[in-house]
């Protein structure tokens, strides 16, 4: 995704060759639009499977997951991190480590929203040491629903989050792949041969 890939640049501020911070327009103010052409091109590349929710982990990945249910005319459901009081019901629960935060947690859905009927996309933010995505891709095991694949706004492709969601079978798109980045410089793979392979499957079904 190209704009996105140009906003990188342009905005993004690139604290290591591990962390970058695109807090001015994705994940703490957040530009509204783009939110909502990445939802219309996870349904360009998702948009043949026979998705019945989205699902994402609180708070980052939530207004893209959003978006792409708007796009895929499907609810979406966003993990909590703590139990409110008010969620006395049974829930769906994994362990998660987060890196940028350094702590662990338990991510929980409520079984009441999720189940054996369900086919599901996972979107997030961010795909890196795939942590929190592998907690959500074990919740949806354990309820029974199909995984049918994750999407990514960003994935740092030099961690290991790919290859540990690929060696469980799981499809796997970032909008913009970062190939390597120090301060003051960032890198990309080309995705377009990705994309242009899930459209053609879209087109086939």
């Amino acid at each position: 995704m190209k704009i996105l890939e140009e906003r990188i640049r342009e905005e993004g501020l690139i604290l290591s060759d591990t962390v970058l911070k695109v807090d001015s327009f994705l994940n703490h103010q957040v530009d509204t639009e783009l939110a909502l052409q990445i939802g219309q091109e996870f349904k360009t590349i998702f948009g043949h499977l026979p998705v019945t929710k989205v699902l994402t982990v609180e708070a980052s990945g939530i207004q893209f997951a959003m978006a792409a249910g708007i796009a895929l005319k499907v609810p979406f459901i966003y993990a909590k991190k703590k139990k409110a009081i008010t969620q006395s019901e049974e829930v769906y629960s994994a362990p998660v480590h987060s890196f940028t935060r350094q702590e662990h947690y338990r991510i929980s859905i409520s079984q009441k929203y999720l189940g054996p009927g369900d086919k599901v996309l996972i979107v997030d933010d961010f795909l890196a040491t795939g942590a929190a995505l592998v907690g959500l891709a074990d919740i949806v095991e354990e309820s029974g629903a199909e995984l049918l694949g994750v999407g990514c706004v960003i994935e740092k492709s030099f961690q290991e989050g790919r290859s540990l969601l690929e060696k469980r079978g799981i499809p796997v798109y970032a909008l913009a792949r970062i190939a390597s980045m120090a301060p003051g410089e960032v890198h990309f793979i080309d995705n377009t041969a990705d994309i242009k392979e899930m459209i053609k499957e879209s087109a086939g079904c």
